[in-house]
């Protein structure tokens, strides 16, 4: 695979802004996807970190929001929470979800009407009901920034982990309780991980506390994101919204 063929090993790196590294298996994972997705279905849309963004998707119905490498860091410092991440959403909402670490074999999946499933076995959001229970994924460089600090008595555990796709496939595993994000992201961090967590039983939101929809002219959301079952998700939003 691509990514592995890099993974410790030679490649370039280079910085689109600060802390936003992209390297070569970034690059050529995209072209790969992009080439190989497009030549099936030519007419559909296209939205990836790694391609330059066409306005010619906003007229499109069924649109592919990817991220062919998300977990860039993680990647690059040889830490294995690194993923591919590949939507295809129909009218703005996410329809087929898949998520692949390739270095640990997992394979996260979706589809509207269906069960989420992890290496073939399906997979559910945390039952738990109590906050002070509840375990968190959160983000090295928010932990690192002290942005975490307000709230870590809130909860029973904190986790540190990276790639926000891999964070939140693993809450819909149940391997935590809630993922929450206090930083800015992009469609394409996320829009194959909603599918899985919905199909788990769980919900995403924005800080703003409403639903994220797709393929928007600008794919940016600027306050972040909570994650995990309802029953959670209505506890912790007083304490997260803007």
């Amino acid at each position: 695979m691509i990514i592995l063929k890099y993974y410790n090993n030679n490649y370039h790196i280079r910085d689109k802004g600060f802390s936003n590294p992209v390297t070569t298996a970034d690059t050529e994972a995209d072209t790969f996807l992009g080439n190989t997705i497009l030549a099936e279905f030519p007419g559909d849309g296209w939205l990836s970190e790694e391609t330059k963004d066409s306005t010619e998707r906003l007229s499109k119905q069924r649109v592919w929001v990817v991220d062919p490498l998300d977990g860039t860091i993680e990647f690059i410092r040889g830490i294995p929470e690194f993923v591919v991440s590949v939507a295809l959403t129909i009218d703005r909402e996410p329809v087929v979800g898949v998520i692949y670490n390739p270095l640990t074999k997992e394979m996260f999946s979706a589809m509207t009407g269906s069960a989420s499933r992890l290496n073939g076995n399906e997979i559910h959001c945390s039952a738990n009901t109590e906050l002070h229970e509840a375990t968190v994924y959160v983000s090295r460089s928010e932990t690192k920034s002290g942005l975490w600090k307000p709230f870590e008595d809130m909860f029973k555990m904190l986790i540190v982990s990276g790639s926000i796709a891999n964070k939140l496939v693993h809450t819909a595993a149940n391997y935590s309780d809630l993922t929450i994000s206090l930083r800015p992201k992009n469609e394409w961090d996320i829009c194959a991980a909603d599918l899985i967590v919905r199909n788990a039983g769980g919900l995403l939101i924005n800080r703003d506390l409403n639903p994220i929809r797709y393929n928007s002219e600008n794919p940016f959301i600027p306050n972040g994101l909570i994650a995990g079952p309802p029953q959670l998700l209505e506890k912790v939003k007083p304490l997260f919204k803007i």
